[in-house]
């Protein structure tokens, strides 16, 4: 079997990698569809901290069959930026968890899809990184797009949108700081460290929000556990057959699959200048990456 896996790593192409990413991404929506369910009759700390709970006992068992265990794991160079990161991914999954109570989720998703570009922005103050007119340029269009779905000032305006701008830019500082701890932790490290100061800053406050559920929605429940689990898997696997770079642009089929998955489990249809601020925003981040990738590829040669 070692061997077997051994070649099936060697051989792999970009594509296995790309077709991992491309089933995460759509077990994503389905996950956001059962979220959005049971944050509709739940309180949210509730919720968050039964899928923390799942994820630490998942992260848990990965990290023992690493090199060192589960002791070996850790062993951290920055536990104040680990912890931070944990407390960070925390509130951002509660505010994507409050933006699906309330909006469909392809209007969430759209929103949500400035993360890239606030990623960008953050590395410039925080990694130091420099960002040429041409991809500054595109960033400002991305965030008219996020001003064409918000609309605020408008009868139109949502004030729970805020909920998943908030996640967004708690994501993009949660990717931002991954970047930082990246070079001196391993990831089994990084990813045991989110989960389980993700679990503990939950169930500070989860357990005050218990909520009866009958035995379906404990169910659903087991289900949106095992949705993130395999999703997570296939993101490690993606990034294990395929560069970071290659697969970043297929991340915006969330959104596509968003759409599909909304329209049949909730009938929900967004409307115009979601389509069109959503359109906005994937257009600005998929130029910003080929720019990105220009540039680096000017630097080598």
């Amino acid at each position: 079997m070692l061997r077997l896996r051994g070649f099936a790593k060697r051989n792999a192409g970009p594509g296995l990698g790309i077709a991992c990413l491309i089933a995460a991404t759509l077990i994503f929506a389905f996950q956001d569809a059962v979220t959005k369910h049971l944050s509709s009759h739940y309180p949210v700390p509730f919720i968050v901290m039964l899928r923390y709970w799942a994820f630490a006992l998942f992260a848990m068992t990965i990290a023992r069959r690493q090199a060192g265990g589960l002791s070996g794991a850790l062993r951290c160079q920055r536990p104040i930026l680990q912890s931070l990161r944990g407390v960070l991914l925390v509130a951002e999954i509660a505010c994507m968890a409050m933006a699906f109570r309330f909006l469909g989720l392809a209007e969430t998703q759209a929103v949500f899809s400035i993360y890239p570009l606030l990623i960008m922005a953050m590395a410039i103050p925080i990694l130091g990184e420099r960002v040429g007119w041409r991809r500054a340029l595109a960033t400002g269009v991305g965030f008219i797009g996020l001003l064409v779905i918000l609309r605020p000032g408008l009868e139109a305006f949502d004030p729970a949108a805020l909920f998943a701008v908030s996640a967004a830019l708690l994501y993009a500082l949660y990717n931002v700081l991954t970047r930082l701890v990246s070079g001196t932790d391993s990831a089994a490290t990084t990813i045991l460290f989110t989960a389980v100061v993700g679990a503990l800053i939950s169930s500070l406050s989860g357990p005050w929000f218990w909520a009866e559920m009958p035995a379906a929605d404990w169910g659903w429940t087991a289900l949106l556990a095992l949705f993130g689990i395999t999703a997570h898997v296939l993101l490690i696997k993606a990034l294990e057959f395929t560069p970071a770079s290659v697969l970043q642009p297929f991340n915006y089929l969330l959104l596509v699959w968003s759409v599909g998955v909304g329209y049949l489990v909730f009938g929900d249809i967004p409307d115009f200048w979601t389509v069109l601020g959503g359109a906005l925003i994937v257009g600005s981040g998929l130029y910003v990456l080929y720019r990105d990738r220009v540039v680096k590829q000017s630097r080598v040669t």
